[in-house]
């Protein structure tokens, strides 16, 4: 059976503790249902966070990297996949998760949930501002939740998951 692969997404650069610290607890909570973590691979923001915290449950991650190597790759990365495709990798980490998790804002993180969006992936946003919420809500209600939380978000994602079962 195919494990189900849970897209955290988040800024890099520019992140915020409270972004960084909801990323961890959503890789652990990732790796404890048993689920594939999959970033953007690279050893900053929401990536290296969410990989850490997956790795602390004994997860499985896999990094999408932009560049032509595994140059700044995330020591907490188990497969990394090189793309040489800069920003447009973002289609690929959309495309491969079963789930998008965007924790967090950046202009990385609003072209992964536009690509999800585009490809009717579901969107949960955790961390989201007050008008990122409305813009997103504005393209598509059905496919963007809400959650204010970690646990909140991998509880919807477990709805989300068991749909698609």
């Amino acid at each position: 059976m195919k494990k189900m692969a849970i897209g955290i997404m988040g800024p890099g650069l520019g992140a915020r503790p409270q972004d960084l610290s909801c990323a961890f607890e959503l890789g652990r909570l990732v790796a404890q249902n048993g689920w594939v973590l999959l970033t953007g691979g690279r050893e900053m923001g929401v990536m290296e966070a969410a990989s850490k915290g997956a790795k602390s449950a004994d997860g499985l991650t896999i990094g999408i990297l932009p560049g032509d190597s595994t140059i700044g790759c995330s020591d907490f990365v188990d497969v990394a996949i090189v793309t040489g495709m800069g920003s447009a990798r973002n289609n690929i980490n959309v495309l491969s998760s079963d789930v998008v998790i965007a924790c967090g804002m950046g202009a990385g993180t609003v072209s992964e949930i536009a690509l999800a969006i585009k490809a009717n992936k579901p969107v949960i946003l955790v961390n989201a501002t007050d008008s990122a919420i409305a813009f997103f809500q504005s393209l598509v209600p059905s496919n963007i939740t809400i959650a204010t939380n970690a646990q909140e978000a991998i509880n919807q994602a477990k709805l989300l998951v068991n749909s698609l079962s």
